[in-house]
C-alpha cells in the first residue's frame, strides 16, 4: 500500500475530486431544481442538509467498501434467466425515481407560465419531503462516485478526502448554478431534458444482465455542454439584438 501523503496518492486525490465533481453535475443540477421550490429562506438549510448527507452517505459505504465489493454485483435474484444484483436494483429503482419527478417537473412547467406558478399560484413544498427527496437522489448518484472512487484509488482515506472535497465545492456553487438556471427558463427546460437523459442512462444500466452493453456518460456530458453553449449564444444575441434595437 501506498504511503497516504505520496505524490502516487496526491495525484489520485487530485484526479478523484475532480472526477467528482464532474460526476457530480447531474446531481447538482436535480438538487438545485428541487431546492428552489422551497422558500428562499430555508434553501440554505437544504443545501447544508445535502452536503453533509452526501459526505455521509459516500463515506459510509466507501468503510463498507469490502461489503460492497463482494456483494454489490453478487447475484439476488434471476428474472427469465437474468440475474440482478443489489447494484442492478439501485439503479433501476434510481433511474425510474429520476424520471418520473423530471417527467413530473418539466409537465409542471409546460401546462402554464412557468414565473407563475412557481412565484404566485404555487405555494412552497414541505422542507421534510424536499429533503428526503434530496437524500434519495444522493444516495443514487452516490453509487457512481463510489464505483468511480474503486477504480482510481486504493487507499480508502484519500477516497472519503476526494469526496469530502468535492461535495463541498459544489455546495458553494449549488446557489449559483441554481440562481443561474432559475433565471433562464430555457436552461432549465434544458437542465430537465438533460436528468432524462441521465434518469434513461441509470434505468439502462440497472438493465446490464439483459443487454450486456453500457451508455458512456461522456456522450451525455458532450451532448448537453454543446447545448448549453448554443443555449448562451442564443440568449447573447437575444440581449444584443433587443439592446441594439433599443438605441434605434
Amino acid at each position: 500500500m501506498a504511503p497516504l501523503f505520496s505524490i502516487d496518492s496526491l495525484i489520485s486525490l487530485l484526479t478523484l475530486s475532480l472526477l467528482e465533481i464532474v460526476l457530480g453535475i447531474d446531481n447538482v443540477i436535480f438538487v438545485s431544481i428541487l431546492i428552489g421550490r422551497l422558500e428562499r429562506g430555508r434553501q440554505l438549510s437544504a443545501r447544508r442538509i445535502w452536503m453533509i448527507a452526501g459526505i455521509l452517505i459516500r463515506s459510509l459505504l466507501l468503510l463498507g467498501l469490502g461489503w460492497l465489493v463482494a456483494n454489490g454485483n453478487r447475484e439476488l435474484f434471476s428474472v427469465f434467466g437474468f440475474g440482478f444484483s443489489i447494484r442492478n436494483l439501485i439503479m433501476l429503482a434510481g433511474g425510474l425515481f429520476l424520471l418520473y419527478k423530471t417527467v413530473k417537473e418539466l409537465h409542471e412547467k409546460l401546462e402554464g407560465d412557468g414565473h407563475e406558478l412557481e412565484s404566485v399560484g404555487k405555494p412552497a413544498q414541505p422542507f421534510g419531503a424536499i429533503v428526503s427527496q434530496i437524500v434519495l437522489v444522493d444516495t443514487v448518484f452516490s453509487f457512481d462516485s463510489i464505483i468511480t472512487a474503486v477504480g482510481l484509488a486504493r487507499q480508502v482515506a484519500v477516497m472519503i478526502t476526494a469526496v469530502i472535497i468535492a461535495m463541498i465545492i459544489m455546495f458553494f456553487f449549488s446557489q449559483k448554478i441554481s440562481d443561474f438556471i432559475s433565471r433562464r427558463p430555457t436552461l432549465k427546460i434544458l437542465a430537465l431534458a438533460f436528468l432524462l437523459m441521465v434518469g434513461f442512462s441509470l434505468f439502462f444500466e440497472g438493465l446490464d444482465p439483459i443487454h450486456h452493453t453500457h451508455i458512456d456518460k461522456g456522450y451525455i456530458y458532450f451532448s448537453m455542454a454543446f447545448a448549453f453553449g448554443v443555449e448562451l449564444l442564443n440568449s447573447r444575441y437575444k440581449k444584443k439584438t433587443v439592446s441594439s434595437r433599443e438605441k434605434h
